[in-house]
């Protein structure tokens, strides 16, 4: 692999990127569209390497251009960038302050990094509506709670307002089918994932994209991925409150949330979740260890192309 000749930090807006170089003064700003993007990463050196931090959406035009020019580039977690920040006693923060910081954690860290591989069109669409599809039924519920108690009076428009949601959550669904079933592999691996007890058609579409867009060395790197990690928080004699870390995607980490609460309703499942809540574990704290399990069975799954054999399932955590 060659070696990296300059360390690149990026501030994304929706206006503009600000670029700095670790080592050198200054900043360069250039507008966020494809046009000035490819011009500037045209003339770039050879062997250079590209952070930027993850903000929303702002930073995705950067991060796929780069990437399908063969490029190195890497999207930080904004949590770490904002910690590394206050570590190094940073007195302020504006996007030229923010570029310098990022330039030189990449300068720092590069080694234990994780390039951005671009999704497909296919893979793209299909992560993004699966995002819409949790803010449209997070919506709905809490409309549905908000309207409970409402008057006969509007009881019909409430009705009608429901409805609406779920032919749009139908429409969502039928074009996540669709997605899946133009690409073989999604397609077989959604089958499979699709034997695993709690895991539901929006978990198995999430996993599949995943697993064919991301090489995982294993289900640990997957669990990491979706951020239910334990943070250990020792110090010396003293065993500190684990947490999760948080890291890599919401997305997966919701859903494998709520794969876990329907596992632990199920025979397959119950008699783990029941022997983590007489251990002692909290209601949250146990579907988390089942979360992190069902994660690891799916990577299991996946890997040998085999279906789920619940009867290798163990009631030890």
């Amino acid at each position: 692999m060659q070696m990296p000749s300059s360390f690149i930090g990026v501030d994304a807006s929706k206006a503009e990127l600000v670029i700095a170089v670790h080592g050198q003064p200054g900043c360069q700003c250039i507008a966020n569209d494809a046009d000035a993007v490819l011009s500037w990463l045209r003339q770039l050196p050879a062997g250079a390497l590209l952070a930027v931090e993850s903000t929303g959406a702002c930073h995705l035009l950067l991060a796929r251009l780069a990437a399908g020019m063969g490029l190195r580039v890497f999207v930080l977690n904004a949590r770490d960038v904002y910690f590394y920040a206050k570590a190094l006693g940073a007195r302020g923060k504006t996007d030229r302050l923010d570029a310098h910081v990022i330039a030189r954690y990449l300068a720092e860290h590069h080694a234990h990094l994780r390039p951005y591989r671009a999704a497909s069109a296919a893979q793209a669409e299909l992560l993004a509506l699966l995002g819409q599809r949790w803010a449209v039924a997070a919506k709905r519920c809490a409309l549905r709670e908000s309207l409970r108690s409402c008057s006969q009076a509007i009881d019909a428009a409430a009705s009608e307002l429901d409805a609406s949601f779920k032919r749009l959550l139908r429409a969502i669904d039928q074009r996540i089918r669709a997605l899946i079933s133009q690409d073989d592999g999604m397609r077989q691996s959604q089958a499979l994932l699709l034997s695993i007890v709690g895991i539901g058609p929006q978990s198995s579409a999430l996993l599949a994209c995943l697993l064919a867009r991301m090489p995982f060395a294993n289900a640990d790197a997957l669990v990491a991925y979706s951020g239910l990690d334990p943070r250990a928080h020792d110090s010396g004699r003293s065993k500190g409150r684990r947490r999760l870390s948080k890291h890599g995607s919401p997305a997966l980490r919701r859903l494998a949330f709520v794969a876990a609460m329907s596992a632990a309703r199920t025979r397959t499942f119950a008699p783990l979740y029941q022997a983590l809540r007489a251990r002692g574990f909290k209601t949250t704290e146990a579907l988390v260890i089942l979360a992190r399990k069902l994660l690891r069975i799916a990577f299991a799954v996946w890997r040998s192309g085999q279906p789920f054999d619940p009867h290798r399932i163990t009631h030890g955590a």
